[in-house]
């Protein structure tokens, strides 16, 4: 009988194995290896069970199959290992903007038509300029809502006000709100409303943030399965925040003094996991 679980929101809802199932195969794992999971979890699943806990029974199970997989599956609560600060967020943000072929600049400050403002990311690319705003979230259940929408729309505003005074070309194309969790329903009406581009983890529905990193093959440091918490953190505090750059400055783990045999599979690990 299916069981009730309570999510990371708090909400409470229905077990459902296929979309445990669906995720599983989403980041890699073979049908039967994911049907295994699914089906163990289903048998001793307690009522009332905590989501988390689901994920991280499912996570190990996955991970003694395939690492690569379980780094996918991990991803979005990889993302949540960059905090407690946001910055690291819009480091690996302005990264994933970079290998889809945008020019980024970080914390560039434009001027308005009444007020100065710095934002987190802005990139070029053909001849169209976007501007960022990015909320990072340390709490899986938070939801970015409509009030940041409603803020990021005034400062688009302002700076779209001081290009038409001065009758130039404006520099920013495109307003995004980017971020690492959800947005609200309102939050998402209103920015569809006004012409503010979302970028969440399940928003949009195709072009999310989740499938732009998997079509990037850019994956957080802290998606890897083989370099400890400590390890990721001083990583991270030495902006190194892609597999991609650890696989371009593997000095950073001797420096850190992991041994050569952990640094060679840790490195295999990350050419894997980026599909090279």
């Amino acid at each position: 009988m299916p069981a009730e679980i309570v999510k990371t929101d708090g909400s409470i809802e229905m077990f459902d194995g296929s979309k445990l199932m669906d995720s599983l195969m989403r980041a890699g794992a073979r049908e039967p290896v994911a049907e295994r999971i699914r089906r163990t979890i289903e048998a001793s699943i307690s009522p009332m069970a905590e989501s988390n806990e689901i994920y991280k029974r499912a996570f190990q199970m996955l991970r003694h199959d395939s690492r690569p997989s379980a780094a996918r599956y991990s991803l979005r609560r990889a993302l949540f290992e960059f905090g407690p600060s946001g910055h690291p967020f819009e480091d690996f943000v302005a990264e994933l903007f970079r290998a889809e072929g945008w020019t980024v600049a970080d914390r560039q400050t434009i001027q308005g038509k009444c007020v100065s403002h710095e934002v987190d990311i802005y990139a070029t690319r053909g001849g169209e300029c976007l501007a960022g705003e990015l909320k990072y979230h340390n709490n899986p259940g938070y939801k970015t809502d409509v009030k940041v929408a409603l803020y990021v729309k005034a400062r688009l505003d302002d700076i779209w006000a001081a290009a038409s005074d001065t009758k130039k070309e404006a520099r920013v194309d495109h307003g995004f709100l980017i971020t690492n969790t959800k947005f609200t329903r309102d939050a998402i009406q209103f920015a569809t409303c006004s012409g503010i581009n979302l970028l969440g983890w399940s928003y949009p529905h195709e072009g999310n943030l989740y499938d732009r990193i998997v079509a990037a093959g850019l994956y957080p440091i802290t998606a890897l399965t083989l370099i400890k918490k400590a390890e990721k953190r001083l990583l991270i505090d030495r902006n190194i925040v892609t597999c991609a750059q650890i696989r371009q400055n593997r000095d950073a783990l001797r420096e850190l003094g992991i041994p050569p045999e952990r640094i060679g599979a840790i490195l295999a690990e990350a050419g894997t996991l980026c599909g090279s």
